[in-house]
């Protein structure tokens, strides 16, 4: 935006301010009511548009106020202290203004105040002299504001008389160097970079919060430029002998960084009695899952990191740990009930973890990997990269030549010029807008793409450069016809003007760079310096990228990795956050079979949150929470990088909620044949039973039994030949988890005859006494060639959304819809698309999906026809209810190589280390 549209923006947003509500015509209303005035008079009919689009945009936004678990010895201490005047919100408030000056929208604030006191009053009371120790975990999404709370939270510990704040970042430097920048703007209110560089010689640069109020500056012994070091604070033992304003370190977490600092503090409170040990002292563990965690195999055993993190805490006689993540599978997976030494000190969050709700106009994994994959639709802002084994394949040597490019990463880079373009034509030239490059985890590799992206950025920009102006004869040049062929492909909807597009590429071109951002390019990526004009950025990197380093104004990814852990998937997602007026251009380049990874984590974790806000209405604890996520089937995932050891694997799974399905079959005849044998035989029994063809209701999806008991289904699981592949519908463990509840629990099954709607096309055929027609399927093509029906594809499901609300009661399900609104914020009036976990939760009677299933041949290699079945082949789904004894978990069995096999190897970067500088 122009200083005018600025100044035009911060005027009306005050008027907007005070309309309750506020609309669409009333925000209008204010802007053609300040642009009467001289100032504004140049403001533009298209401009004045725009910012009523983002001020109504603006004003939506909300955020909710997160879930709760926490130990029931929980005593709520800060109500009272700021009843009896204990407490002075100088750095909050300071804070808030700045949070307004960005014009964060005021119901975010709002929730931002709450949801910082929610956490700051299960911390430790720092006026309460006896000594004390918390440990708590506040989960958010990926790049949805954790830097932002944690600010405020840091904020408000600092009113609340909390002395010493230490903020272990990311492991590497350019994370560190980026969070040191958002606490000096947030908390410290001064430059600590440049107050490294004066050596005395100028007053330091006050910025952010320091604009608003400069006095009670905290003491950093950490800046932008250097980490901690013991002599440079050593130095500062002065400034802080008195306490009378707190102190605050940033810290890479490193072993020599943790190690260094541990030291200092023994040193100090030797040298100086116990007065700095005796403060009260918040750690902010910022990526809490990555090295925090003691993976070791023994249980005497502890990683360095962990061990530091540990002794550090203890160094203190009240001490609060938070741990700040997206992804806390790991974190949940620590043993809450270890009886040795080492684990009851472990960093389990046994005292809180509060759920973070993302704001409305968060761009999540929902959005993109669920919302906007529609079954009959293209999605919306994915793209498969189908053509780099032969260029650039995805396990590939640290020496791997790079001479030329997938057509693919091509076609990303053209769409990132024109979605800039399209960017600066809204108004937004002073934005940074930021490409991402993930496709090695090599540095060497790494630096030859950004060559290679380099040499393509000066070819466009030289085409555009000499012919750009000629109108429509531009397009002889291939180079903008590509462009132009871009534009139509993917933006001709979002800005259908291609000649005012045209005219407007050699900007965006001629201030384009491309950098490599890793360990041997510290500093590639400097937002701050930009100018006026905003950053225009190819960044090309791997683990960097990876955690919590911040792409601003990210619009197009490209992104060719394989990991297949929840964690390392959520943290390299780094599209995911805010992308106000240009979400509709952003655009992300992966393999399919990822993005089936991305949709499944995005359920995964949507249900984790969905989770806590269950167990904070059962006043449950976070042990609880903890047992509950373990038992998950999905924990398979989480646990497997830690279980990659030598010999057989005991992995204890829960069933109670949840759901499984067949989602790989063998193509081998013998088995195909069993199991179409096993389904005949179960309908067949069904009909004895006493529920035949009369008994069924016709529902959406197929053909519903009720009440079937549950040796039928005993006996169908029994015949049925699982495919070693699809590993978590053992028919073993499950077996064993119904028998265990057959008397009670499971005693009688909803029974779902999959079938589609007769018509002239696909005719009904007779499986028994039952007249079916059967689903159609595509399968995966790579799969197949190893004797493997991998049912659709990378998606990995057999069973349509919303199966599972077949069988429950209406009154259940509604009550489950609302309950869903309710917890996400949801208007009655907004379409919802209601995840199937919702009427898991509520149902009375385990459903059991029988699929007879034709296999589609279209995507399918002529060559590999003869391995397809001819008839129908038989799947199955259970949705299991919840158990009275969720604990009960069963236990699957695998060997190291079919581990490795299902979740690959460790996708490790050449830069996944420690820095030791």
């Amino acid at each position: 935006m122009t200083e005018t549209l600025v100044l035009l923006d911060t005027m009306v947003s005050q008027l907007v301010a005070r309309q309750t509500p506020p609309t669409p015509e009333s925000i209008r209303d204010a802007v053609t009511t300040m642009r009467i005035l001289p100032t504004f008079s140049e403001v533009s009919d298209e401009d004045a548009e725009m910012l009523a689009r983002e001020l109504e945009e603006r004003v939506g936004i909300s955020m909710g106020l997160g879930a709760i678990v926490e130990d029931q010895e929980f005593r709520p201490w800060l109500h009272d202290a700021r009843a009896k005047g204990l407490i002075d919100a100088y750095y909050w408030k300071r804070y808030e203004q700045l949070l307004r000056s960005q014009r964060m929208p005021r119901d975010v604030i709002i929730a931002m105040d709450e949801v910082t006191d929610r956490v700051l009053d299960r911390m430790g009371n720092p006026g309460e002299n006896a000594a004390w120790e918390r440990k708590g975990m506040v989960v958010g999404h990926v790049q949805s504001g954790k830097t932002a709370n944690y600010t405020g939270l840091i904020c408000k510990a600092a009113d609340a008389g909390y002395r010493l704040i230490v903020v272990i970042a990311g492991i590497h430097n350019n994370l560190r160097n980026q969070t040191q920048g958002r606490i000096d703007e947030g908390f410290i209110g001064r430059d600590t970079g440049r107050l490294e560089q004066r050596k005395g010689k100028s007053r330091p640069r006050t910025i952010g919060v320091g604009n608003f109020d400069d006095r009670r500056v905290p003491v950093s012994l950490t800046n932008t430029i250097k980490d901690f070091n013991k002599a440079t604070a050593t130095t500062n033992t002065s400034q802080i002998s008195s306490y009378a304003v707190p102190v605050v370190l940033v810290i890479k977490k490193n072993s020599r960084t943790l190690g260094n600092l541990v030291d200092w503090l023994k040193e100090h409170s030797v040298s100086r009695g116990s007065e700095m040990v005796d403060q009260p002292m918040l750690l902010i563990d910022d990526e809490a899952d990555n090295a925090s965690i003691n993976i070791k195999y023994g249980k005497d055993e502890v990683s360095r990191i962990n061990g530091q993190i540990r002794e550090l805490l203890g160094l203190f006689n009240r001490s609060c740990y938070v741990g700040y993540t997206a992804t806390p599978f790991a974190n949940i997976f620590i043993d809450p009930d270890s009886e040795d030494e080492v684990g009851k000190q472990d960093l389990f969050p046994r005292h809180f973890i509060i759920g973070l709700d993302a704001p409305t106009n968060y761009f999540g994994p929902r959005k993109v990997f669920i919302d906007g994959m529609p079954d009959d639709a293209p999605p919306r802002y994915l793209r498969y990269i189908t053509d780099n084994e032969d260029v650039l394949p995805l396990k590939h040597r640290i020496n791997h030549p790079v001479d030329e490019l997938p057509d693919s990463m091509i076609a990303a880079l053209r769409a990132f010029v024109v979605a800039r373009t399209i960017r600066n034509l809204r108004g937004q030239a002073g934005q940074h807008a930021s490409m991402l490059v993930n496709a090695s985890r090599f540095t060497g590799v790494q630096n030859l793409l950004r060559n290679r992206l380099h040499e393509i950025v000066d070819r466009i920009e030289s085409a555009v450069r000499v012919d750009a102006a000629k109108g429509e004869g531009a397009l002889a040049n291939p180079e903008i016809a590509a462009l132009k062929a871009c534009w139509e492909k993917e933006y001709s909807d979002a800005f259908p003007n291609w000649p005012e597009i045209q005219a407007n590429l050699l900007p965006v071109l001629a201030s384009a760079s491309v950098v490599a951002v890793n360990s041997a390019s510290p500093g590639a990526l400097d937002y701050d310096n930009a100018g006026g004009t905003g950053l225009t950025v190819i960044a090309v990197g791997g683990f960097s990228l990876s955690r919590g380093l911040t792409l601003e104004g990210l619009t197009v990814s490209y992104f060719l990795r394989n990991s297949m852990m929840y964690d390392t998937l959520m943290q390299m997602g780094r599209w995911f956050g805010y992308r106000s007026n240009y979400e509709d251009v952003c655009r992300i380049w992966m393999l399919e079979e990822a993005a089936g990874w991305y949709a499944h984590i995005a359920e995964a974790t949507e249900e984790l949150q969905a989770e806590l806000k269950r167990m904070e209405r059962a006043k449950a604890t976070p042990e609880m929470f903890g047992l509950a996520v373990r038992s998950h089937p999905s924990a398979l995932l989480v646990t497997a990088r830690n279980k990659m050891g030598s010999g057989e694997k005991h992995v204890m799974i829960g069933l109670s909620n949840n759901f499984v399905e067949t989602t790989k079959l063998s193509a081998d005849p013998g088995s195909l044949d069993r199991n179409r044998r096993a389904a005949l035989r179960f309908i067949e029994a069904m009909t004895v039973a006493g529920h035949g063809p009369g008994s069924e209701e016709s529902v959406s999806g197929g053909k519903l039994l009720s009440q079937v008991p549950v040796r039928l289904v005993d006996d169908f699981l029994r015949e049925y030949d699982n495919c070693r592949d699809s590993v978590l519908s053992d028919t073993g463990p499950i077996r064993k988890y119904i028998a265990s509840r057959a008397e009670d629990e499971l005693t009688e099954w909803d029974i779902l005859l999959a079938s589609r709607s007769e018509n002239g096309e696909r005719p009904s055929r007779k499986i028994g006494d039952r007249d079916i027609v059967p689903l159609e399927r595509s399968i995966g093509p790579a799969e197949l060639k190893s004797g493997i029906l991998a049912i659709s594809g990378k998606r990995s499901r057999v069973a349509s959304r919303g199966v599972e609300k077949t069988g429950v009661m209406s009154e259940s399900a509604k009550l489950a819809e609302v309950q869903y609104r309710k917890d996400e914020k949801k208007a009655e009036s907004e379409s919802v698309n209601y995840p199937d976990w919702i009427y898991r939760a509520v149902r009375q009677r385990p459903l059991l999906v029988l699929f007879h299933l034709d296999i589609k041949r279209a995507n399918i290699d002529l060559d590999d026809h003869a391995i397809l079945p001819d008839a129908s082949v038989v799947a199955w789904s259970i949705s299991f209810p919840k158990s009275s004894r969720p604990d009960q978990k069963v236990e699957y069995i695998f060997n190291t190589t079919k581990l490795r096999e299902l979740f690959g190897e460790d996708d490790t970067d050449e830069d996944d280390r420690d820095d030791d500088d």
